[in-house]
């Protein structure tokens, strides 16, 4: 794999790491939280605020990493700062310190995802673009397998420990963070725009300026990020089923494999047959997904749709990225996937609370339903209006 640069190897372990340790948490922080007394609503506030910083910092830190012309220090920074929050969570159990912790978690995430995202991009030519991505995709959701997996099974020798867990999270960050060292920003002549300044909401402004292509583009993923709710809400459907914890948990890491291991063979797709068309295809399996979890209480009908669930996720989001670099100029491929995922992030928020209120005001069965038709919607939309890939590329 001649197009898979030290670079991407380097960026892509630096994310298994890093969703390892977060992952490896990620079932038990609502009954960690719980047991330090959050109650659901504060649970949801939590990660309400820490979601919007993430969001709103993605834009301004994508734009500031643009304006420099450096990536590496942002990504170094970002994976820092999410790695010391492992450890930090477990110091105090005050409110206002766990809010604090989670929310500077995120604000690393803000740091880095647009900076990291347009050095894979710099790795990557036109062509190659899929390939790039979903392999990146593929390594960091990887960590999604191995850190539930590895929690699992500490937890059936050590039941409850939640604080050691916090503790050993920090060890796989760690190595994150000590990955990054081997970064190195290419070397660029003649470059000063380090010297612009940067408002934190100056990257809202390149939406004016932007290619018409990226907003077109932009305004549909942002339509389907609205009705895609958070994936708690699928397992959530599954455990009223009937389900068992294990299983619910099993489904889970079920698809996160489905996933790592479908994002490199998607991306290659993409490559030879087009970014729309298969992140198209990927919109109808999710349409598929949560018409089938409206209409059906089986397990087996589960599995088979947390499957396509995997595929639909390997077919979108890194190709989503990928598409949006080769739509834009280079110099700001950082702005536009950092402002994007800004803006997804904030739908993404809107989403889990409007299908919430579906659900709670309507049933499950009319939430589903009704994100499936929008996701129709949606894939009519990018058929009808936006061009062919060659038309697409303007790097």
């Amino acid at each position: 794999m001649k197009y898979i640069t030290r670079t991407v190897w380097i960026l892509s372990f630096i994310s298994l790491f890093t969703d390892v340790a977060s992952e490896m948490l990620y079932p038990i922080m609502p009954v960690f939280l719980q047991s330090i007394g959050f109650s659901v609503v504060l649970i949801g506030v939590l990660e309400g605020i820490a979601e919007a910083t993430a969001g709103l910092c993605k834009g301004y830190f994508g734009k500031l990493s643009d304006n420099s012309g450096k990536r590496a220090p942002f990504i170094q920074l970002g994976y820092i700062l999410s790695a010391l929050t492992k450890p930090m969570m477990v110091l105090f159990v005050f409110p206002v310190w766990i809010f604090f912790v989670r929310t500077l978690d995120r604000f690393g995430k803000g740091i880095r995802t647009g900076a990291r995202d347009a050095m894979l991009s710099d790795e990557a030519t036109p062509e190659t673009k899929g390939k790039v991505f979903g392999l990146h995709r593929g390594m960091d959701t990887f960590g999604a397998v191995l850190g539930p997996v590895f929690a699992l099974v500490f937890l059936y020798f050590h039941p409850a420990d939640y604080k050691a867990l916090f503790l050993i999270a920090f060890l796989p960050g760690l190595a994150a963070v000590l990955t990054t060292l081997f970064l190195k920003d290419k070397k660029q002549k003649h470059r000063t725009a380090s010297k612009i300044r940067t408002p934190f909401f100056s990257f809202l402004k390149y939406w004016k300026d932007s290619p018409l292509l990226y907003r077109k583009v932009v305004v549909g993923l942002l339509v389907f990020a609205l009705f895609n709710s958070s994936d708690m809400l699928l397992l959530l459907r599954v455990k009223q089923s009937g389900l068992n914890d294990t299983h619910v948990i099993g489904l889970y890491i079920f698809y996160n494999l489905v996933y790592a291991l479908s994002s490199l063979p998607f991306g290659m797709i993409a490559d030879k047959f087009s970014l729309k068309k298969v992140f198209t295809f990927g919109l109808i399996l999710f349409a598929v997904v949560y018409a089938g979890m409206a209409l059906s209480t089986n397990i087996y009908v589960y599995l088979a749709l947390f499957f396509l669930y995997g595929l639909y996720a390997a077919a979108t989001e890194g190709i989503s990225k990928a598409w949006i670099s080769n739509i834009t100029d280079k110099k700001d491929t950082a702005t536009a996937i950092g402002s994007f995922a800004g803006f997804q992030s904030i739908a993404a928020m809107i989403a889990s609370s409007l299908a919430g209120a579906i659900w709670f005001w309507f049933g499950v069965e009319t939430a589903f339903i009704l994100t499936s038709a929008i996701t129709v919607l949606v894939i009519i939309y990018f058929i009808s209006f936006i061009p062919t890939p060659k038309a697409e590329i303007s790097n």
